[in-house]
């Protein structure tokens, strides 16, 4: 089956980097938009960034010119390079894929979720 895998999370100090890598695997045909989400204590989850299959991408104004998201198509993964992380940066983040699979309907498939805060 077709699933996502995250890593990449962990603590780290305002100003300080982090990179996230969730990588596809399974009965894949093809992907079109990857994208990143967050979820901090008491809101709702939240558009980070996405990209699509061709490379363009979508930024939540609070992490433009400090977040970059890419992908790697020959490896159906796609990161998330945060640089001058703030506390306020810190949530549960869900990598997401459209897949359209080999042997299934074609789904909204999303990772298991990885811890990213920032504290001093």
């Amino acid at each position: 089956q077709v699933q996502l895998v995250e890593s990449g999370g962990g603590l780290v100090q305002p100003g300080g980097s982090l990179r996230l890598s969730c990588a596809a695997s399974g009965s894949i045909f093809s992907i079109n938009a990857m994208g990143w989400y967050r979820q901090a204590p008491g809101k709702r989850r939240e558009l980070v960034a996405t990209i699509t299959s061709g490379g363009s991408t979508n930024y939540a104004d609070a992490v433009k010119g400090r977040f970059t998201i890419s992908r790697d198509n020959a490896k159906n993964t796609v990161y998330l390079q945060m640089n001058s992380l703030k506390p306020e940066d810190t949530a549960v983040y869900y990598c997401n894929a459209f897949i359209y699979s080999r042997y299934s309907v074609p789904n909204d498939y999303w990772g298991q979720g990885t811890q990213v805060t920032v504290s001093s």
